[in-house]
């Protein structure tokens, strides 16, 4: 990345990003919103008003109440919106004097013209114990995938391989709807790479888990949440945007929704068809056991290629009762990924003159197939009693086809040809129940118990080309089996005491796996297993100062389990000089996480961060110097403690202005390496801010970015600077039915992955460019009918529909 790009990206953002005023805040004011026969509305939409500008927006609850805190003092007025009903501004109110009223609707029967929420909704939102990434009301959100977006998102960072880090901390579990996906590596960084914007809602970043999710995840969780309309009557969108890049990119969306009596029903589909590429260099050198170099090795690497990833999603909640909801969900994933990778690796001696060049090639085929299905059911027990239960299953289906050429490039030079079937299955089921009783206005206790097994069949078959004829490599083949089960059950209690709020869980987790390498002609079965438990307690202490200030501070203990991937001790070849294989011995690692967060209105989020890592899993580097060989595993190298400063602001320097910055500082120390004494250090800054400018009565636009200084993820790699600036513009269309956006990403052309690997005798410089320049036009059409219907006023029934899998 050119210095004098990331000084402007860095000074530009930062410039952005200057000024803010602070006012008195007083407590809260809230709306009660009613139907025409005064019925409690669920799901409202209500935005605070000051001076005719939006300062937030909240959707009413099941009593018909939006709830507005830490309001500053001052004139408001309010807009309510809801499918069906006529939009109501209200009166002015004064505050703090007046902060309770109620808003009564009125129908109209009408076609849908606008539901364009998002549009106006803040792009990060800090609630408690977690963030919020609204994806739709990002203007350059449009057109790219769900990990580019994660790679913008506040303290989230991506490195080479597609692996996730949250507030610089490795080990993170993506969940999609609450549900893990049960996916690492690269079948994890292939669903998100192909998975587009369009299928999400929003993105949350929880860094401390309570004791109702799931234990996994050192660094905590991320949960992607798809789009799922539950609007009255029958309604829906279609979205699709065209890129242009090197090459073309296309991604098309499309929801359906039908709401009425006790039946709700949703049908969404995407398609995206994406040329990608990938430009590689790296220089690899190699050093005697006195340290001098000895040889070198230059690879530089192009791959290109086109996915196709098919995704369906559809289900029906049914109201049996005004206290129980039942349903259903089924979905289905086909991603079809074709490529090829061109590389010449040339060796040089000391001097840098070549010795010789050697040619390589590998054509590639990927498929990924996915189905799953969801039945959930949720009973109200009584006023303060609920019990919900949700269970799962979920099969994969994974196949890759490699085929390699290595040529000579001498006189009469060689040619070696080898192939690879590498086909995987997992089957995964898994069932939950969780139990939540009010025990009295400032009380809640919340019970669960949770089981899931998986079963893993991993075969690679390995053939070389001998005599014209495919000859079965034994020394590589490799057939795989793998049986996981967990089994959980938590408790916690959240207490209120005036300004105090307390939760505290305690959640136990029990793994057992098996796994079995099968033998063949040169290779003997082995087989090994482990069985553990642990508790894992969790918990937050709240403390509201005043109207405009409070502070939490929140614990966990959490864990990484090794991936049936990791645990494999046979090779994947990723070239000829490069193998990656499984450590059977790996454990898994452990964290303690603390954090403490001061949140001035919502202006100003500051927290302090502190992590320690037992066993912790980095990335080894073995280096086989007679053959010019790396191996690439990962082991359990020692400890790790991290220590951050994390800063959000949120501010509006003017009525046409508003923009969300963020900064993340940590410090990282590794020790410990294969049980020898190692350390390693690193101070990195994570930064991101998008700015939206609101332009007329028509416009919206948005300047955007993030930079990443230096940075360490495993104990032996170093990577660089990194960053990006993008930019875009929407406006609404066809009397507001639709919106077109235009946007530009990566404008400089600064996100490249690039870093500096040591191993034992040799050294490695890499970077990689992608095609991270894209140009795309994006077009919504919203459409859809409403019809009017009388609201039911039990609110579980509601609460079903959002909730399918938000429990850990």
């Amino acid at each position: 990345m050119p210095t004098l790009q990331k000084v402007f990206c860095l000074l530009f953002l930062s410039l952005l990003s200057l000024g803010a005023w602070c006012q008195p805040a007083t407590g809260y004011v809230s709306l009660v919103i009613l139907n025409e026969k005064s019925q409690p509305v669920d799901g409202a939409t209500v935005k605070l008003l000051n001076n005719a500008k939006p300062v937030k927006t909240v959707v009413s609850n099941s009593n018909g109440k939006a709830l507005f805190e830490n309001v500053k003092a001052g004139a408001y007025a309010f807009i309510v919106t809801y499918t069906g009903y006529r939009p109501q501004t209200t009166r002015t109110y004064n505050l703090p004097s007046e902060n309770i009223d109620t808003v009564k609707l009125q129908p109209l029967n009408t076609v849908l013209q606008q539901v364009d929420v998002t549009a106006h909704a803040a792009t990060i939102e800090h609630q408690k114990g977690k963030v919020i990434v609204n994806v739709d009301a990002s203007v350059t959100n449009a057109g790219i995938t769900v990990l580019e977006v994660l790679e913008k998102s506040p303290g989230v960072t991506v490195d080479k391989n597609g692996g996730i880090a949250l507030q610089g901390k490795t080990g993170v579990l993506i969940t999609i709807d609450g549900k893990p996906t049960y996916l690492s590596g690269a079948d994890l960084n292939n669903l998100l790479s192909s998975m587009s914007s369009t299928q999400v809602s929003q993105i949350e970043l929880i860094a401390n888990p309570t004791a109702r999710y799931d234990a996994s995840g050192n660094a905590g969780i991320i949960n992607i949440k798809t789009k799922k309309n539950k609007m009255q009557g029958f309604n829906g969108s279609f979205t699709t945007s065209v890129g242009e890049g090197v090459y073309p990119k296309n991604t098309n969306s499309l929801v359906l929704n039908y709401r009425v009596g006790k039946i709700n029903t949703f049908f969404n589909y995407n398609v995206n068809i994406v040329q990608y590429l990938t430009d590689l260099y790296a220089l690899r050198k190699y050093y005697d056991e006195n340290g001098n170099l000895t040889s070198q090795l230059k690879q530089p690497s192009y791959f290109k290629g086109t996915f196709v990833n098919n995704t369906v999603k559809t289900g029906l909640d049914y109201y049996i009762g005004p206290k129980t909801t039942i349903g259903f969900v089924l979905g289905g994933t086909l991603i079809h990924r074709s490529g090829n990778n061109t590389a010449t690796a040339s060796w040089l001696n000391p001097a840098g003159a070549v010795d010789s060049a050697i040619f390589t090639g590998n054509n590639n085929t990927n498929r990924f197939k996915n189905g799953s299905a969801n039945l959930n059911l949720r009973h109200t027990i009584s006023d303060s009693q609920d019990l919900a239960a949700d269970f799962d299953y979920l099969h994969y289906s994974i196949s890759s086809l490699q085929d390699f050429t290595n040529h000579l490039l001498a006189p009469g030079g060689y040619t070696e040809e080898s192939h690879s079937d590498i086909p995987t299955t997992i089957d995964i089921a898994s069932g939950k129940v969780d139990y939540t009783l009010k025990v009295d206005k400032s009380s809640t206790f919340e019970a669960g118990v949770k089981s899931s097994q998986s079963n893993t069949d991993n075969l690679a078959a390995y053939q070389n080309l001998v005599g014209g004829q495919w000859v079965d490599d034994n020394t590589k083949s490799n057939h795989f089996l793998y049986h996981e089960n967990i089994s959980a059950v938590y408790s916690s209690i959240e207490k209120k005491l005036d300004k105090v709020t307390i939760q505290a869980g305690v959640r136990y987790e029990h793994t057992g796996y098996r796994a079995h390498q099968l033998g063949n002609a040169i290779q003997k079965d082995s087989a090994f297993s482990r069985n553990y438990g642990q508790f894992f307690p969790s918990g937050y202490i709240s403390y509201q100062a005043d109207t405009a200030n409070s502070f939490t501070l929140t614990a966990s203990r959490r864990i990484d389990r090794p991936v049936f991937q990791n645990l494999n001790p046979f090779y994947f070849i990723i070239n000829k000089y490069t193998y990656q294989t499984g450590n059977a011995y790996l454990l898994p690692q452990y964290s303690w996480n603390l954090e403490l967060t001061h949140q001035y209105k919502q202006l100003l989020t500051t927290s302090i961060l502190y992590s320690t890592i037992k066993n912790y899993f980095s990335q080894l580097f073995l280096a086989d110097t007679a053959k010019g060989i790396l191996l690439y595993s990962q082991g359990n190298v020692g400890k790790t403690y991290t220590i951050g400063l994390s800063m959000a602001l949120n501010l509006s320097p003017t009525d046409w202005w508003s923009v969300t910055t963020q900064a993340t500082y940590t410090y990282k120390r590794l020790k410990g390496f294969n049980g020898n004494d190692f350390t390693s250090n690193i101070n990195q800054l994570n930064m991101s801010a998008n700015n939206q400018f609101k332009l007329g009565k028509t416009y919206t636009a948005e300047i955007s970015g993030f930079y990443t200084t230096k940075a360490r993820n495993d104990v032996q790699e170093l990577l660089y600077p990194t960053g990006q600036l993008s930019a875009g513009i929407s406006r609404p269309v066809l009397n507001r039915k639709g919106t077109l956006r235009f946007t530009a990403r990566d404008i400089f052309h600064t996100n490249a992955m690039e870093g500096f690997t040591s191993f034992p005798n040799a050294t490695e410089y890499f970077i990689i460019h992608r095609d991270s320049r894209v140009y795309t036009v994006s077009f919504t059409y919203r459409f859809g009918k409403t019809y009017k219907t009388a609201k039911r006023t039990d609110g579980s029934a509601t609460e079903e529909m959002e909730r399918v899998g938000t429990g850990g």
